[in-house]
């Protein structure tokens, strides 16, 4: 066993220091500086902020803990709703609540313990997949399941079960060996399907109403070359190409198709696949760091220039096509969201949604989301599809049944009719993946109607029932809950 857990640098919020904020007080007084009441020297609002800065939420206090011990005295000594919070790229305040404590996990990032020879690792929640990588690369092992890129906390993505591009893998609820969670009155109990199963099951998509996901214990992989391999193909030829090609490929280790505009008609699939032939690229894991102002003003070209989406479709396909490309498994897993970014969010911003269709329908979503697409002009730079089987475990599941997903990459104004003409045509795509027996993903921005949301989750009664019996008060809570599910 490897234990390299390390030290951390405990930080506070300087403003919510009653001692500091009473020290500088009395000096500007002392100096003949502040003549008005004390009320005036009121701190400024704390806002947790998401990716998109869209949802800004205003919260009564920020505590980043660095251990155990302080989450379980945050939590005692505070009296209202508490809020869990990692890497905040879920999209429509899903970590926080207004007023509320918010538990800032970030600086729990180290590993409990590492078994190389088992291939087990037990982390800290706000530890992210980019570090776990950092230190499991040396000992040629890999993530068994995590998103496409790696500046997401390992908590994070455990309390909204993720998905990646890995073949017949599923969520990361598959590679979850057990969690350690502490509870509304600061209690510390383990979670696996063998010990507080109905806990495991509820906490591991369950947005943090029931508890802080303190640990996570996972199952890895073997790091191992893969291949890329592009094909394109008409939209009536994928699923066809998907059975007889990637399903029951075992050296197939990801794989996705992109549709991407003026018409999502003709799926790109691109699957990397594991090879013995030697890496094209010398990196064993993506630069951290980098700049990515190529990608950045590409996207911009994309989205502002008309006719952009033409030039995509008869550039950049073969482009893809003819590229060649050996890379680790790890170089793939390390990729930086800091490659979609935009310049800046101040007029714009790029989001994302997400919805997961029964097989047997994939044709018809496919076909009305491109049909929707179209109609609204909505600025729709990429749909990205994956595949995932039956989620057999998770209380709030998004993976009823097998399940294609449809992973719609955006670009919107910041202003507010800009929101409101998202919020309309993402109810058309929810309805239509409802109507197709399918559900929609909920760490995005909260544009469904409630029905819509108790038609996709009517399982969120059962977490209801467990939550009642862990955290009777409801103290844990967020936007996105208080909204569908009054918690």
């Amino acid at each position: 066993m490897v234990n390299i857990k390390s030290p951390v640098v405990c930080q506070h919020e300087v403003l919510e220091c009653p001692s500091r904020r009473k020290a500088l007080e009395s000096a500007l007084i002392a100096a003949g500086i502040v003549l008005l009441p004390r009320f005036a020297l009121a701190t400024p609002p704390l806002i947790i902020e998401n990716i998109t800065r869209l949802y800004g939420v205003r919260v009564g206090r920020i505590e980043t803990p660095t251990s155990m011990a302080q989450i379980a005295q945050y939590i005692k000594q505070w009296p209202g709703k508490i809020s869990i919070g990692g890497g905040r790229y879920s999209m429509g305040g899903q970590v926080a609540i207004e007023d509320g404590l918010h538990l800032d996990m970030r600086q729990l990032s180290n590993i409990v313990w590492f078994q190389p020879a088992s291939a087990v690792v037990r982390v800290q929640a706000g530890m992210t997949w980019r570090k776990l990588l950092d230190v499991i690369d040396a000992h040629g092992l890999s993530v068994k399941i995590m998103q496409s890129f790696s500046n997401f906390t390992i908590g994070g993505s455990v309390s909204v079960n993720c998905h990646g591009r890995y073949v017949g893998a599923g969520p990361v609820v598959n590679s979850v060996r057990a969690l350690s969670i502490i509870l509304a009155d600061g209690s510390q109990v383990e979670a696996s399907l063998e010990q507080n199963r109905a806990l495991f099951c509820a906490a591991i998509g369950g947005y943090g109403v029931v508890g802080v996901i303190v640990e996570v214990e996972l199952d890895l992989a073997q790091n191992v070359r893969m291949a890329r391999v592009v094909v394109q193909m008409p939209l009536a030829d994928y699923l066809s190409y998907f059975d007889r090609q990637i399903r029951n490929d075992a050296n197939a280790i990801m794989h996705n198709a992109d549709l991407v505009p003026p018409h999502f008609d003709q799926p790109i699939a691109v699957t990397w696949r594991k090879t013995d032939a030697a890496a094209t690229h010398h990196e064993r894991l993506v630069t951290r760091g980098k700049k990515y102002s190529a990608e950045q003003d590409a996207i911009w070209l994309l989205t502002e220039v008309p006719g952009a989406a033409t030039i995509r479709g008869s550039v950049t396909r073969p482009l893809l096509r003819a590229r060649h490309a050996i890379h680790w498994r790890n170089f793939e897993a390390s990729l930086d969201v800091a490659s979609l970014e935009p310049r800046t969010r101040q007029f714009s911003t790029y989001a994302l949604q997400e919805y997961f269709v029964p097989i047997e329908k994939f044709s018809l979503f496919a076909k009305g989301l491109a049909a929707i697409i179209k109609q609204t002009r909505a600025e729709v730079i990429n749909v990205s599809i994956r595949h995932s089987p039956k989620d057999e475990i998770s209380l709030l599941p998004w993976a009823k049944t097998e399940v294609f997903s449809f992973v719609v990459y955006f670009k919107q104004r910041t202003t507010n009719a800009a929101v409101i003409a998202v919020g309309q045509w993402t109810r058309e795509l929810i309805a239509l993946a409802l109507s197709c027996g399918g559900r929609y993903y909920l760490p995005y921005q909260p544009h469904a109607t409630p029905g819509q949301f108790a038609h996709a989750y009517p399982e969120i009664e059962a977490l209801k029932e467990v939550k009642q019996r862990v955290d009777p008060l409801g103290r844990f809570s967020n936007m996105l809950m208080a909204k569908y599910a009054s918690m």
